[in-house]
């Protein structure tokens, strides 16, 4: 067993809420039960669902890390048991259900991914949530096929810019929305076929003319009032899969006759309180799927900046923002 302190630097919240601070704090260093590693946190992905917990909307499941971060990289520096003795020493990445801002984090064993030699630890704290997060919207849920249309809403999002790798790497065709040229450019980029710029012209609009037989599959993260659009250009038999709610949760005078004509399904989505067993399962069906495409480089995460974890506070700003390309994320 390596050396490990008995306390550790977090970055803590105070006063959760529409005006809360981010600060370095001590705290005791977790300790590994069966199944479990304990991570030494070289990088931590930054995601919106921080900014939504700092807010007090999106709490810790019960008995989870209620730290910041739900993904991080790292060296396996413990383990409980001689059945996970095979695991120290090793450099991995993976989501966890909260405590990825810490020096040091508990990972389910079989939530571990190897991280891939030629990746910076940036890159590998940046790839699990949003690989997996998009992994299961397109396969697991919208049963991805080689051909497929698929529409990107945030195209220039973490999630956004792993969605797009691998629904290319499936054989799909991809248009994506965004809002600047710049992630426009990133996103054509990386593979994207289309690229729509929702500030000069309405989504449903442009790609009616482009695909006028519609999208077989929606990933949007927006809500609120695309839901109409998204179901004006949704193809027969299509889903539309909501994970986010940026755009708000109402909307209002919905009708479903749109829908129910086009066959249509309306899915809601979140990964972050699924069981443990839930997310092994699709850990282990992205990793047979793209380990080789990890490793041969076809597959990485785009990153906008990285930051020292004691400038959290700088790279959630640009966040609220809207300003990045890709993942933020925070180095220790």
């Amino acid at each position: 067993m390596a050396d490990v302190p008995p306390l550790m630097q977090v970055i803590a919240v105070q006063q959760p809420g529409k005006n809360s601070t981010l600060l370095i704090e001590q705290q005791p260093v977790p300790t590994p039960a069966a199944g479990q590693l304990l991570i030494q946190v070289k990088a931590a992905g930054v995601n919106r669902a921080d900014l939504m917990q700092r807010q007090g909307h999106y709490p810790a499941p019960p008995g989870e890390s209620d730290i910041l971060g739900l993904e991080v990289a790292g060296v396996v520096v413990q383990v409980a048991t001689q059945t996970d003795e095979k695991w120290m020493g090793v450099e991995v990445f993976g989501i966890v259900a909260g405590g990825g801002y810490a020096q040091y984090a508990l990972l389910q064993a079989n939530h571990a991914i190897k991280k891939p030699a030629t990746w910076s630890w940036e890159q590998a704290g940046a790839a699990a949530e949003t690989f997996l997060t998009a992994y299961q919207l397109l396969f697991t849920l919208g049963n991805l096929q080689s051909g497929n249309k698929v529409l990107l809403h945030a195209g220039a999002s973490g999630v956004g810019t792993s969605a797009i790798q691998l629904a290319k790497l499936a054989g799909a065709n991809v248009a994506v929305t965004v809002g600047q040229p710049e992630k426009a450019a990133a996103c054509l980029h990386l593979g994207a076929d289309i690229a729509i710029n929702y500030r000069q012209r309405r989504f449903s609009d442009e790609l009616a003319e482009c695909w006028p037989a519609g999208a077989d599959i929606i990933l949007d993260p927006v809500a609120g009032a695309y839901i109409k659009d998204n179901i004006k250009v949704l193809a027969v038999d299509g889903v539309i899969i909501v994970y986010a709610l940026m755009g708000g949760r109402m909307i209002e005078h919905f009708d479903m006759a749109p829908l129910f004509k086009k066959r249509g399904q309306l899915l809601c989505s979140t990964l972050r309180n699924r069981s443990n067993e839930y997310k092994a399962t699709l850990t282990a069906s992205f990793t047979k799927a793209f380990a080789s495409h990890m490793q041969d480089g076809r597959l990485s995460p785009l990153l906008s900046e990285g930051y020292s974890w004691e400038n959290a506070q700088d790279a959630h700003n640009v966040m609220i923002n809207n300003i990045n390309i890709g993942k933020l994320v925070l180095t220790l």
